[in-house]
This record gives C-alpha cells, sequence and structure tokens, in this order.
C-alpha cells in the first residue's frame, strides 16, 4: 500500500493554482457543498483536462477561476492564484482588468454566448476597443486579422454578418478569436466541441492546438468526451461530487485508471472494436449523491465494487499511485483488476429478411424555396430497414440526416419519392397517416427538454403516450403499462412523479425513449439521442437501447455524429453529403477499407482515449452550400483524392466492394483500398496529402 500523501503537498505552482478550494450554494438558508478540498495547478502553456458527470463540479471550477460565481455561491475555503494574483480577494475592477488581458473562456453553446442583434465585427472589436484602447478603425482591422488566424475566411465578409448566420463550427471559431484577442495567459475551455459534428469538432481541437503553441496560453480544458481530453490534454483531473479523487498524465490515467470511478467512465465508452452481439458496456451503477448530502467515507463507496468497511468509514487521503500520480482510494492497487460487470449479453435479433422490409425509402427528395433560392436538402435518397434491425445514419451538420428522419416520421412534407412502411405506402404527413401506421413510427430526439412538457409529471406524460399511442384498454390497463414503460427503461417510481426540471438529462431522455415505446413500435427513428449526455448515462442508454431491440424486435434509424457509438450499435451504415447517401453497408465494411474518401476523412477525426488515433486527414474548406452544390461528384471540392476533372464533371458511379457494401466514387475499390491502408499505416504528421491532379 502506497503511504498517503495530501494532494497540497504536491507541487501547486504554475500559471493557475487552486488550492484547497471549497465553495457551497445557499438555498433556503441552508450551505450545500458543491466543491470540497479541490486542488491543482496548470504550468504556463501546459493543457488540463477536467472530467466527470454532469452535477460533479467541472463548471463550477471554471465559473470559480473567471470569477463568474453566481450571488448564492460562497467560497468557504482555499484560494485561486493566477501567477502571482489571488483571485478570491481581488478587486472586481482588477478582475475585469485580468479577465479580458490575461484570462479568458469559451463557452459550450457559442450560439447564445454571442450577442444575436451585433454583427461579428463589432463583438470581436469591442475587446480590442475596452481592452486594448484601440479606436474604431484599428479595433476593426484587429478583429478581421484575429478572425484570419482562427482560419475563417474571407474575415471582411464575415464582419458584417450576424450570429444566426454562421455554422456551430464558425461560431465557435468567433468565441476563440474574441477570448485570444489580448493574448492571455489561460484559456477555460467549458465544453467547447459539444454539439458539433466529428470533422468541425477535429476542426476546432487543432484550432486549438495551433493556437496554444502561437499564444503559449495554458488551458483549462473541460470535457464529458474522453478521447477529446487524451488527445489535447498533458494531464487530467477526475471529479466527483465535488472532490478531485484521481490526477495524472492523461494518456496513463484512461490506459491505466487507479480509482474505480475513472475505470468506470472508460469502461462506458464503446472502442473501436466493440460491437453490442459481443460487448456489452458497463455502465457505472447508481447515481451521484444528491446536492448537500453529508457523506460519511469515501463519496464514491455507495457505487464503488471493491468498497469495504473502511472505505465507509474513512475520508481516503490522496495517495501516490504512480510517477506524477495520486488517487484517492484505499485501494488503488486493486483498480486494474476490477472485472468487468458479469451481465447477460442479449441475445441477437432474428433475421427479419424472410418478412422483406419494414421500411423501403425510394428517391426521396426535399426542397425549401424556389428558383435561384431552392435548397436541396435531399436528392435522391434510398434506404432499406429490415425488421430488428438498426441502420445508422452518420455525415457531417448539414448533410440532410435530420431531414430525412423527419419526412419519414412526417413532421416534414417530402418534395417526391416514396416511403413505404410494413408494406403500405405512407402518406408525406403523419396527420395524413392512420393511427395505427403512427404508434409503429415513433422518434426521440437529441434534446428531451424540447420534447417534453414542462409542466406535466413524468407519469402524466407517460399516461397520455399510452392513451394516444396504445390500441383501447382502460384507466387500470395504462397505469399497467407506464409501469412496464418505466421499469424498461430503468426509471424508478418516485421519478414518474417528478416534472422534467427536476430529473438529470438521462433521466429525461429515459422518459423521451419510454414515451416513444408507448405504443410498441415497430421503428424509431432516433436524432442524436446521446450526444449532451454523460458517458455512463450513455452507455445505460445505448444499452436499453439494445435490450428494447432484442425483446420487442424493434428496428432503429440512429442518426449521430459519434462514429464510436454508431459503429457499436448498429448493423448497417449510411453515410451521407449533401443530402445524398454516398455510402452504405455492413458497418464493419464501412469502417473498413475501401471506402469512400469522405468516410475515411470521419473516421480519421474520431478521437479515441488509447493510442489508436491514427493520421488525421484534414477537409480542404467546409461543406458547399446546399443550394449551389457542385458538378459532378459533389465531395471533390474538399476530397482528399481528387483526381482531377472526371471528378468535376461526371457523377461518380456506384462502386461494390463485397456483398451489400456500396460507394459512389470514380475510384474503383481494388485501388482505393490499398491507398487507403497505406495511409493508415502511415505516420501521424503525414496527414496533408497533395490532391492529385490526374485523370484516369
Amino acid at each position: 500500500m502506497s503511504t498517503p500523501q495530501p494532494l497540497a503537498s504536491l507541487p501547486q505552482s504554475g500559471a493557475l493554482a487552486i488550492e484547497h478550494l471549497t465553495i457551497s450554494y445557499l438555498r433556503r438558508d441552508r450551505a450545500l457543498p458543491v466543491l470540497t478540498d479541490v486542488s491543482f495547478h496548470i504550468e504556463p502553456g501546459e493543457a488540463y483536462g477536467l472530467v466527470g458527470e454532469s452535477g460533479c463540479g467541472k463548471t463550477t471550477v471554471a465559473m470559480a477561476v473567471m470569477c463568474y460565481l453566481p450571488a448564492n455561491a460562497r467560497i468557504e475555503a482555499g484560494r485561486i492564484r493566477l501567477q502571482e494574483v489571488d483571485l478570491t480577494t481581488a478587486g472586481e475592477a482588477q478582475l475585469r482588468s485580468l479577465r479580458g488581458n490575461r484570462m479568458a473562456m469559451v463557452y459550450q453553446d457559442a450560439g447564445s454566448a454571442l450577442n444575436p442583434s451585433l454583427t461579428i465585427g463589432r463583438q470581436i472589436a469591442e475587446v480590442y476597443r475596452f481592452h486594448g484602447g484601440l479606436d474604431a478603425a484599428a479595433a476593426t482591422d484587429a478583429a478581421a486579422a484575429m478572425l484570419e488566424t482562427v482560419q475563417i475566411a474571407d474575415p471582411a465578409r464575415m464582419l458584417r454578418r450576424y450570429p444566426h448566420e454562421l455554422s456551430g463550427g464558425q461560431q465557435q471559431r468567433v468565441m476563440f478569436a474574441m477570448a485570444l484577442a489580448t493574448n492571455p495567459d489561460l484559456l477555460v475551455l467549458d465544453e467547447p466541441t459539444t454539439g458539433l459534428d466529428t470533422t468541425v469538432e477535429a476542426e476546432v481541437l487543432d484550432l486549438v492546438a495551433r493556437l496554444r503553441s502561437k499564444f503559449s496560453a495554458s488551458i483549462l480544458f473541460i470535457s464529458h468526451n474522453l478521447g477529446i481530453v487524451a488527445r489535447m490534454c498533458e494531464r487530467v483531473g477526475v471529479l466527483y461530487a465535488g472532490r478531485l479523487i484521481e490526477e495524472g498524465p492523461s494518456r496513463e490515467i484512461f490506459s491505466d485508471p487507479r480509482h474505480p470511478y475513472t475505470l468506470g467512465l472508460t469502461r462506458c465508452v464503446p472502442n473501436r472494436i466493440m460491437r453490442k452481439d459481443a460487448n456489452r458496456l458497463d455502465p457505472i451503477p447508481g447515481s451521484l449523491p444528491p446536492l448537500g448530502l453529508a457523506v460519511q467515507g469515501c463519496v464514491y463507496a455507495p457505487r464503488c465494487p471493491i468498497a469495504r468497511a473502511r472505505c465507509r468509514e474513512e475520508d481516503p487521503p490522496a495517495f501516490i499511485s504512480g510517477p506524477r500520480r495520486v488517487s484517492r482510494c484505499f485501494y488503488h492497487d486493486e483498480v486494474p483488476s476490477i472485472p468487468q460487470s458479469a451481465e447477460a449479453l442479449p441475445s441477437s435479433p432474428a433475421n427479419g429478411a424472410s418478412e422483406g422490409d419494414l421500411l423501403r425509402v425510394e428517391r426521396l427528395s426535399k426542397r425549401y424555396g424556389a428558383g435561384a433560392n431552392q435548397v436541396v436538402a435531399l436528392d435522391d435518397v434510398s434506404i432499406e430497414l429490415e425488421a430488428g434491425e438498426v441502420l445508422g445514419l452518420v455525415g457531417e451538420s448539414g448533410s440532410g440526416k435530420s431531414t430525412l428522419a423527419k419526412c419519414v416520421v412526417g413532421l416534414l412534407d417530402a418534395s417526391g419519392g416514396e416511403i413505404d412502411f410494413a408494406g403500405r405506402k405512407l402518406a408525406r404527413l403523419a396527420d395524413w397517416r392512420e393511427p395505427q401506421l403512427r404508434r409503429k413510427l415513433q422518434m426521440v430526439f437529441q434534446n428531451p427538454d424540447t420534447t417534453l412538457n414542462p409542466s406535466h409529471t413524468a407519469r402524466r406524460i407517460l399516461t397520455r403516450a399510452a392513451r394516444l399511442l396504445s390500441a383501447g384498454g382502460s384507466a387500470v390497463d395504462r397505469e399497467r403499462r407506464v409501469t412496464s414503460l418505466a421499469a424498461a427503461v430503468q426509471l424508478r417510481p418516485h421519478h414518474l412523479d417528478l416534472k422534467p426540471s427536476f430529473l438529470s438529462g438521462g433521466l429525461k431522455q429515459r422518459v423521451a425513449i419510454a414515451r416513444a415505446f408507448a405504443g410498441s413500435p415497430a421503428l424509431v427513428l432516433c436524432d442524436e439521442p446521446t450526444s449532451a449526455l454523460d458517458v455512463s448515462v450513455q452507455a445505460t442508454i445505448l444499452n436499453l437501447l439494445v435490450d428494447l431491440q432484442t425483446k420487442q424486435r424493434v428496428a432503429y434509424l440512429f442518426i449521430s455524429h459519434d462514429l464510436g457509438v454508431v459503429r457499436y450499435l448498429a448493423d448497417r451504415i449510411a453515410v451521407m453529403y449533401l443530402g445524398q447517401i454516398i455510402e452504405i453497408g455492413p458497418a464493419q465494411e464501412v469502417f473498413s477499407p475501401p471506402h469512400h474518401p469522405y468516410t475515411e476523412a470521419l473516421l480519421s477525426a474520431m478521437p479515441a482515449i488509447d493510442e489508436s488515433q491514427g493520421p488525421r486527414i484534414k477537409l480542404s474548406g467546409t461543406m458547399p452550400n446546399p443550394a449551389n452544390p457542385p458538378s459532378g461528384c459533389r465531395f471533390h471540392t474538399r476530397c482528399p483524392r481528387f483526381l482531377g476533372d472526371i471528378c468535376r464533371e461526371r457523377n461518380p458511379p456506384w462502386q461494390e466492394d463485397r456483398e451489400g457494401h456500396r460507394y459512389r466514387c470514380h475510384i474503383a475499390p481494388a485501388d482505393l483500398g490499398p491507398a487507403q491502408r497505406e495511409a493508415t499505416s502511415s505516420p501521424a504528421g503525414d496527414n496533408n496529402r497533395p490532391r492529385a491532379e490526374t485523370s484516369p
């Protein structure tokens, strides 16, 4: 057993030092502790990651560092030092100067952080005028130069645009431009890539790495995405219930965790080889303790698989668990040997081929506007799903994934094509469809907050769904159905009597899934159902979807920008780009060469918590405007394997690699496969291959 050593005795120098920080929130004259004795430091130029479930205190740390704590927050003990300045005792005037000149923050939702009534140019220029003392003309010039630094094309035009005219990735780049305008010593990033698709996320992370090198800023990087933290940060701290329970080099922490909670987080993430029919995800049992609950002993003991009597009686100190590593666990040496959950794997659903396709979409199109302003959101899209099958749908934002799902479920009126469901042709809008067909076709959205009635309890929401979606039945039958639905999605009885505002994000999503299953659907369309969830909650939801698929033989059209999740869950995968399906086939085949060059780029952008990250393929430019798509191959303007005139002028043919796997490209499988395998094995730095300008 290692000798206990307090965290405070480890070095606490650096650009930022947090020492024994304890913070409480005052609610109804009660002080509810949120952070307890948190200590860590960040060296000049270092990136430090902070991970943990929602409610662990990560954002409170960020707000405390920026001195943006709400009025009901109180620092009970400790201090925060930005080099020589104690931020906990600094005056308001000094803090205003520090926030602009020496520290800055980039928020999770750039769209809500930018002022919608001001142009981008004015918002960035204000930073230079207020903190740099520049006049209006000089500030505008500096704003344009900073937009160029964060790699936004045509800065002069961008300065005149409003936030709503920018994509999510562009909005986030503007936030970085504002944060870096005065060359700060410390940059606080609070979930800066949540909600962004894979390629935009990778571009933002590349931007952070370049700017960090150029400006030599220290970074506090907060995220629930372990792969991103492993890629971006040298060291990581793991927060649980307001306590820093493990700290050390990021790759070592994730590859060889020495706290049961950290191990639990890593086992919630599907890796590149996991499949639902071979590996069940292992979510952390239970939930965080309620805010302000007095806990005796180790705060993680109620959820820990190796907890003993000592853990429930004594609060563990920080043990040295390796070079530059500490862990608040009495039994940290035993953590690597903790077995996986022994829960049985679900049986694979029966093949539904003998019954024919459950869903058939043929040549579906969706257009907005008319004439020169017409936007083609879907162009000649055809897909099929069998009963009990999961079809994953991937692609960048704006590729048409959500539009396709909404046309299938009847929320949007398709402009052309046909949708057959269970052997019957569907009307284009849900209101025109027969009730029994509407019951069999349901949808789960990304954000349950926008789909659950905030004034109704979970019980009332599910009871209403059971009444509308179930065929007949008495009140007693509906109550039994609600109880059964709640049990199926692991909602406890007391959850049913709570309104959505009193439920966590994971619990709200479970209510949304239970509502979708109230009518025993045959097909559920899932639009990013796990993108905003913690890894533990995500693992629980994915296991739930697999169980429901197995037991009820439900089919899913599963939309996500998390390719690891799609690979784990999907039987087949369709890749969309600019309103078209450009590749489709079994999941394993789509993820293996040869695949479409666009799929190749998406896969290279996947963050991973292990060392399996290959060379990154950087796409040139952004997705073209759907109102004016490129001629020939729509991907040729960004393709790393561009061939020349044939790509510019001719629509690519469907190439069939193996049975059931097809992609649209001018490069045949026999040529594309070896080239992609060679690229995967090339050095990681060789990720900017020149585009071949020769025609075959």
